[in-house]
């Protein structure tokens, strides 16, 4: 089974109205970089990994996807995320789409959750901090330099799955492991003046519920997801009216 890693392609999950290409957007007369969509929807992008896409489950149960529909029922009309993430992405992997993907639009949402695979490679938490904190910045500069529109996810603990069983290092390694990547995520998204919604303590609950993992026995499922939409949901519309 595969684990993070798998063939690199970017991918894209365009929103749900198509643009005509010769309409130019409405400019904010506030920050003329910054435009907004004259049909008052609110756009959204997601950049991340396995965890962003929802590797082994529907496109409806992933978490960009589940937030869209929460946000919708709180009368927040909020287009299809558009997502730059790739099952097995490190940092320098989801810094290299980016700048590939060529992205000049400007969202009003903007989720970033990035570094498990760091750690499953056994990458080196110094080489973490400076390319989370680059990437941190890349996400301000999507959101329009909006700090407040900006939200970073925890990494979850997958050290409970039941794929982490056949792993050779133990549940309890991965779990400090986890946790010494988490913290340093937070130190730098909160000096930044960003919100941080650590959703690792609910993913440990795999440990006794098998219903928070996928099919593939190392993913969330659609239940877990959900969770982390409930976290984040009251966050998003606290800002964007």
């Amino acid at each position: 089974m595969k684990l993070f890693a798998g063939i690199l392609i970017l991918s894209f999950l365009s929103s749900g109205c198509t643009k005509d290409n010769n309409m130019p957007d409405a400019v904010n007369p506030v920050n003329p970089f910054l435009t907004t969509n004259p049909t008052g929807n609110f756009t959204y992008l997601a950049l991340g990994d396995s965890y962003t896409i929802g590797e082994s489950v529907k496109q409806s149960e992933s978490f960009p996807y589940q937030l869209q529909t929460a946000l919708k029922a709180n009368n927040r009309n909020v287009e299809n995320p558009k997502i730059i993430a790739v099952t097995g992405w490190t940092t320098d992997e989801l810094q290299g789409a980016i700048t590939q993907a060529k992205v000049t639009e400007k969202f009003d949402i903007v989720t970033l959750l990035i570094g498990v695979n760091n750690q499953y490679r056994g990458y080196s938490l110094s080489t973490y901090k400076k390319e989370f904190s680059e990437l941190l910045q890349t996400a301000i500069g999507f959101s329009g330099g909006r700090k407040a529109r900006v939200f970073v996810v925890s990494i979850p603990d997958w050290g409970v799955t039941p794929f982490a069983k056949n792993y050779s290092k133990s549940a309890q390694t991965i779990a400090a492991e986890i946790d010494a990547f988490n913290a340093a995520a937070e130190q730098i998204t909160t000096a930044a003046g960003v919100s941080f919604t650590n959703i690792t303590p609910d993913s440990k609950m795999a440990a006794n519920d098998v219903s928070l993992i996928a099919s593939d026995g190392l993913h969330p499922s659609g239940k877990m997801y959900n969770q982390w939409v409930n976290a984040l949901t009251p966050k998003i519309l606290d800002v964007i009216k």
